[in-house]
């Protein structure tokens, strides 16, 4: 859901805020922008393809990891994610006790615990991600082939540039 402020409401509150301050305006206007851009798509898909299955974002993201990963250890998870551990465990659970995945102690190390999918959340991920990848389309429709994959590299960019820090 968006908050009370349009963009440009928003964008210009701000350039009266910092007028005369030494910032970088585009370089801000970006990252603003990408989280602005990042929650309304987290909350749309969340609205339309995920709550039919009812599953938050959260819940998608952890089932997704380990859909791609499987079995994975708990704490990659967490890594690939970007979730807490203790925000992981409760998603664990839920989903575990939906019937969806299931976690084992590891073989190599007994004290790390692996996680993978059910035949029914396998069943599941490959029943929904299509649908979620349509209505991913739907967002980006409007944009064109060559912009979509400007903003898509100018992305790769940025996420690069975090993993140098």
């Amino acid at each position: 859901m968006p908050g009370s402020h349009t963009l440009s409401e928003t964008e210009h509150a701000v350039s009266e805020r910092l007028g005369g301050m030494p910032v970088d305006a585009a370089a801000m206007a970006a990252c603003s922008n990408l989280f602005r851009a990042a929650n309304a798509v987290r909350n749309h898909l969340e609205r339309s393809a995920l709550a039919p299955h009812d599953l938050s974002w959260t819940a998608f993201v952890v089932l997704w990891v380990v859909w791609i990963w499987e079995p994975i250890e708990t704490r990659d998870i967490a890594a690939e994610a970007g979730f807490s551990k203790a925000t992981l465990t409760g998603v664990l659970d839920t989903l575990e006790g939906r019937g969806l995945l299931t976690r084992s102690r590891s073989a190599s190390d007994g004290r790390l615990v692996e996680v993978s999918l059910t035949a029914r959340g396998r069943r599941l991920m490959t029943r929904l991600f299509p649908a979620f990848n349509a209505t991913e389309a739907d967002l980006v429709g409007a944009m064109g082939k060559r912009r979509l994959a400007e903003m898509t590299e100018g992305l790769r960019a940025m996420v690069r540039a975090t993993e140098t820090d």
